[in-house]
């Protein structure tokens, strides 16, 4: 079983969908279940809809999953868990309030050591731990010994015992922090892999530790994603508009484009163009660099140009707001100087817009649409053409400038003869 598990806390980031393909990838490869689990337990910073739209865009991206599971529905088995950790004397309450940590913290910080939580409640007297009605929280009790992780990607990872203190697992509340429920939850779900973002590396001996105390033995496989950096070799945040796969899927680039350079960021592929079905059968997570991967738009605006070329007329019609493959074998021309179908529907939307003549061919262009309003049908450009110039007597740049115009809504572009093959059932609609 693997897991992709987001929280529904803001717009899909670039690095999650990578993390939510590869796991499909392995999924796949390895024909083992894949499950969404929505981590939902943080109330106050879930966004109400978030849930649906990380679901419809796996949809989108043809990430097929078995079953959808919400954490929260889980807090019953995060309770009696941690129950069994007080009983079996693995776990302790801890009354310590959030002024004192906060002091121990800036002491910490002053002193330039790494804070520990330093026990203070771990050997209470039972009198005191029962009868006690203060708030408190309950916490895991530290581990005993180093624990190693092998990563497939970073390889062998050592957490010695001093790393890691007795940190909390239940709130004052008693909701679950989210290394014991996810610990908890890949533990029911028997989860064989993880495949997550080198962010969670920290989590990671936390999570073993919790598993192992409840006397869950089970080998799980790990493998920690580099982050992905922006143009400026930073982190990509929120602030970036790239990091939203929203963002860029409403720019105009295609589900299959963006999943070909998440799966190539940082990898080794036998070929640059692919789909996600071909990944399925050379994908190693051992072939990724170590290494973060830097995001540049210009190699995404390159691959998403090459699978606007693959996609059928008639689909690529489609993005551009028609049903019709002429339509889609124009867009395809004007794909010399568009990178996305947002630009592509931008460029045949102008042709069949009311058009901006400059003011020394308006004269021209006004007899060019007498002419047209009565022409009859031409199949060929050339003799479309020579019809305008005959009957108006116009010819050289006040024919050829108001008549692209009139055709195309710039004054540059492709030819205007292979234009004209894909628009000539649409002259007397475009030509007005």
């Amino acid at each position: 079983m693997l897991r992709f598990a987001p929280s529904p806390t803001g717009d899909m980031h670039i690095g999650n969908l990578r993390v939510a393909i590869f796991n499909y990838i392995v999924s796949k490869q390895r024909n083992e279940e894949l499950i969404i689990r929505i981590e939902d337990t943080d109330k106050e910073r879930n966004i109400e809809g978030k849930d649906q739209e990380i679901l419809d865009i796996l949809n989108l991206f043809g990430i097929e999953y078995s079953q959808v599971m919400y954490q929260s529905n889980n807090k019953r088995f995060h309770s009696a868990m941690a129950l069994q950790l007080l009983h079996e004397l693995k776990a302790f309450n801890c009354f310590c309030s959030s002024a004192w940590l906060d002091n121990k913290r800036e002491e910490a910080k002053n002193s330039k050591t790494a804070y520990r939580y330093d026990d203070a409640c771990a050997s209470l007297p039972d009198e005191l731990v029962i009868d006690n009605e203060s708030p408190f929280t309950v916490r895991i009790r530290k581990p005993m010994e180093a624990i190693i992780v092998k990563d497939h990607i970073k390889g062998e990872i050592k957490f010695e015992a001093n790393e890691i203190d007795s940190f909390i697992i239940l709130r004052q509340d008693k909701t679950p922090m989210y290394n014991f429920a996810c610990a908890v939850d890949d533990m029911l779900s028997d989860v064989s892999l993880i495949i997550r973002g080198e962010d969670h590396v920290s989590n990671t001996p936390k999570q073993i530790l919790i598993r192992e105390a409840l006397g869950y033995h089970k080998k799980i496989e790990y493998a920690h994603l580099p982050i992905i950096l922006n143009d400026n070799g930073k982190k990509m945040s929120k602030r970036d508009d790239a990091s939203s796969v929203k963002w860029l899927l409403e720019e105009g680039y295609l589900p299959s484009a963006i999943a070909n350079y998440l799966i190539l960021m940082g990898n080794k592929p036998p070929k640059e163009i692919f789909h996600l079905a071909e990944a399925i059968e050379w994908f190693d997570l051992k072939n990724i660099a170590k290494s973060p991967a830097r995001f540049d738009i210009n190699m995404l605006k390159h691959i998403n140009r090459e699978h606007i070329k693959m996609l059928e007329p008639k689909e690529l019609s489609r993005y551009v707001g028609f049903a019709d493959e002429n339509i889609g074998e124009l867009a395809k021309i004007y794909l010399e100087e568009s990178n996305t179908t947002k630009e592509l529907k931008a460029k045949i939307a102008s042709i069949f817009a009311k058009k901006d003549i400059p003011d020394e061919f308006k004269e021209y262009a006004q007899t060019i649409v007498k002419i047209v309003k009565d022409a009859p049908y031409f199949e060929e450009y050339e003799d479309f053409k020579n019809y305008i110039m005959n009957e108006s007597g116009l010819k050289g740049k006040n024919l050829f400038k108001p008549l692209r115009i009139l055709l195309t809504g710039v004054e540059h572009g492709p030819d205007i003869a292979a234009v004209y093959k894909y628009i000539k059932n649409y002259i007397g609609e475009i030509v007005k």
